[in-house]
This record gives C-alpha cells, structure tokens and sequence, in this order.
C-alpha cells in the first residue's frame, strides 16, 4: 500500500528535486508558503492532522546565514521551533519525520570528517538554530531521521553557489573566492535521490542522525574552479580569466563559517549500500542539466 507523504518546503532547492522523484515512492502532498508559514505554528499543526500523514519530510529552513545574524528570532522560529512543532505532530501520528541539517552544527576546528557523535559546536545564528532544531526533534521521541548536509547547490532556486559563480564570470574577469574554507559540494538531486532510497527503509531502528554529502573535499575556491573548467567546457557564456584565492580574513561577513566542515557518509552508506558520488562528477551532470533547463 503507497504511503501517504507530507513534503514541507516544497520550493527550496532540496525540496523541488523531492517533488520530481517521490511520487515513485508514495502518494505525495506538496505544501509552501502561504498554505504552511513555518513561523506561524497553527498553520503548520493545522496541515499536519488534517492529511495525517504517514511520513513528514521537512526540506524546510531559514538558510540566509548572514542575514540570520540580524534576524535571530525568525531563524529561530523557523528552524528551531518549527521542527520541534513538527516532530510533536509527527509523534502523536505515529509517522515517521525525515527532518534536514546541515554542516555549520560544527565548529570546524579537527581536521578529519565529523561524525555524527562528535561535539557540536555551531558557530553562527544560523547553525545555532539548526542545532537547537535537531535536539527539539530527539526530545519529543518521535520516529525520526535527520540527514545532516553540506555546501547544497542544485538546478533550481534563484540562487546557490554554481549560480552565482556562473553569473560573475559571464560579469568580471576576475573573481576572488575564499580557500581556507572546506567542505564538500552536494548536489540537491543527490540529497532527494537518497532521502526517497530511504524511505522503503524506514523503521523506530534506523531512527538518528545521518551525514549526507557528496564525496571528496574541496575549498570554496577549488569548487569554483571546477565550476568555471566544467562550465567552458559545455559552452557557457564566460568572461572570467582569473580566479583569485583569499582568505576568510579578507571577505569579512556577519556570520562566521566552519573552516573546516566535511561530513563522514560512512553510517548512512552502509544502509544504501552505496557510497555517494564524487562531487566533481555530480557537478558536471548538474551543469549539463542547468543548460538543457536554460534552453527551454
């Protein structure tokens, strides 16, 4: 019998690839704002009993990481108490909740992937209230999944990274990118692909917390690198002739980022038997998609 899925934040980049791939996985209810405003509870409790149903997925969040700083009580709401309001629905249901974190819980200071037991430490407005969202879903002790990712880009949303680095090399000649942050690119497909892979899988004993990225490791100046190699590559429209390394010191922003953030996908791949992609291959498959999409 087809399960009944509630997908929350429809519209954002994760939430657009779902929507592509879940009807193969069960009868699927899309919701976006104005129907369900993550800061106003009520419409949150009021779409969650009246579908009821079997499996919540929150690819919702309050991602602006600068502006955050400055907006603390509605990143709060959104990504904290939000998910807390979720989980307590999806707990009464008895369904199962596939909730959505992110990297920047950590602080970035080891150098060696993070686990999902090592200390959190999150370093911004942003990552507090991601972190503050995942332990209000463990307290209510609802049958839960949070998949943890990193550094998302993808062929929707106005805006990601490989958009913006697309745009400023059709502007300027020269870019400055920072290369003392690392991490680890992922692809938006990629992260909907495996939360659907999961969903026949899902039981009270696989409930916790997961890693999900794409593999291998790169600065953000690598990945934009990368990005301007692969793009010459499939003909798009580049001005850029240099791209200049700086450091984090050198592009001050509001919220302050893990210098060093790259996910251990151990656990998660021994449940899909699989181990993710590499993400210079991901990024070549998404530019190749991105300008089939432009096209039309």
């Amino acid at each position: 019998m087809s399960k009944l899925i509630l997908l929350i934040g429809s519209n954002g980049q994760v939430g657009k690839e779902l929507q592509q791939i879940l009807p193969y996985y069960g009868d699927i209810i899309s919701v976006e704002r104005p129907t369900v405003d993550l800061a106003q509870p009520d419409t949150l409790c009021n779409v969650i009993r009246s579908k009821q149903p079997q499996i919540i997925i929150n690819a919702a969040a309050y991602t602006a990481v600068d502006k955050a700083e400055s907006e603390p009580e509605i990143a709060s709401a959104i990504n904290a108490i939000a998910p807390l309001i979720i989980a307590q629905e999806s707990q009464k249901l008895g369904a199962f909740l596939i909730h959505i974190s992110t990297d920047y819980v950590f602080d970035g200071n080891q150098y060696r992937p993070y686990q999902e037991t090592d200390a959190t430490n999150p370093l911004s407005i942003y990552g507090k209230t991601k972190l503050a969202g995942e332990e209000a879903i463990q307290e209510t002790y609802a049958h839960h999944l949070i998949l943890r990712t990193a550094w998302v880009y993808g062929t929707f949303g106005k805006s990601n990274f490989v958009k913006t680095m697309l745009r400023l090399g059709a502007e300027r000649q020269e870019i400055r990118v920072v290369a003392d942050q690392i991490g680890s690119p992922t692809w938006a497909q990629d992260i909907a692909t495996v939360i659907a892979q999961l969903i026949p899988q899902l039981t009270p004993e696989i409930s916790g917390k997961y890693h999900y990225t794409n593999s291998g490791i790169a600065s953000w100046y690598d990945f934009a690198v990368a990005i301007f190699e692969e793009a010459q590559q499939l003909g798009f429209p580049l001005k850029v002739e240099r791209i200049v390394p700086i450091t984090t010191a050198e592009y001050p922003t509001p919220a302050r980022r893990p210098a060093y953030s790259v996910l251990a996908c151990e656990k998660i791949s021994a449940i899909l038997e699989t181990y993710p992609p590499h993400w210079r291959q991901r990024l070549r498959q998404m530019l190749r998609d991105l300008k089939i999409k432009n096209r039309q």
